[in-house]
């Protein structure tokens, strides 16, 4: 059994993701793991945009500003949390989405919350990577 790297699957007898997402992400046990504060779509100068869509855009220039600064790429992320304040424009995330993980996605979960931590917020996103 490979026990070397991360791994992911959908198991046989369930129905298959509704999104681009995967069932089961797997790490080694001698993986190390970083976890990340949610990150949202304020640009370099801490302004955040009144779009949504704006700010997802900033909200994944900043997850890739993360992973650089850990020498990690998209391959690492083993676990996404998404929480919106509104309806997401998922034809415009999964663009985004598929720039990052082209096919290879990560375990996901989305909430609709009713406020974040800031009231011009309206996404954040909070990724979870493994390193072997």
């Amino acid at each position: 059994m490979e026990n070397s790297k991360i791994t992911r699957k959908n198991p046989a007898g369930m129905c298959s993701p509704v999104g681009n997402y995967t069932h089961i992400t797997k790490i080694p046990r001698n993986a190390e793991l970083y976890v990340t504060s949610g990150q949202i779509g304020a640009d370099r100068n801490g302004k955040i945009p009144d779009s949504m869509n704006e700010q997802i855009r900033y909200t994944f220039d900043n997850i890739q500003t993360v992973l650089h600064a850990e020498e990690l790429s998209s391959e690492h992320i083993i676990k996404v949390n998404i929480w919106a304040t509104q309806k997401i424009d998922w034809d415009f995330l999964y663009e985004k989405w598929a720039e990052l993980f082209g096919l290879n996605y990560p375990a996901m979960t989305i909430g609709y919350i009713s406020e974040l931590g800031l009231p011009e917020l309206k996404i954040e996103i909070e990724i979870w990577a493994a390193k072997v």
